[in-house]
């Protein structure tokens, strides 16, 4: 099972808080976050960085099924 990362560019305020939280998945670049890569085995620092996104800018989805992992509603 793999997810896929995206991030909605025009929400991301560049807290940064994704990147300090899971570092390995992503980065800010001019301010604005930026995934490492767009797809990643099931990790819970991606979903704990798409929750502590105060705009909810992260969506994470399971790539076979399409259902959103994380932010939850």
């Amino acid at each position: 099972m793999s997810w896929s990362i995206e991030i909605d560019t025009n929400t991301c305020i560049g807290s940064g808080m994704c990147a300090g939280v899971a570092p390995d998945h992503f980065e800010l670049v001019e301010g604005y976050s930026k995934t490492l890569q767009d797809r990643s085995e099931p990790s819970e620092e991606v979903v704990d960085a798409a929750e502590s996104c105060p705009v909810e800018a992260i969506l994470v989805k399971a790539v076979a099924t399409g259902k959103v992992v994380a932010p939850e509603e």
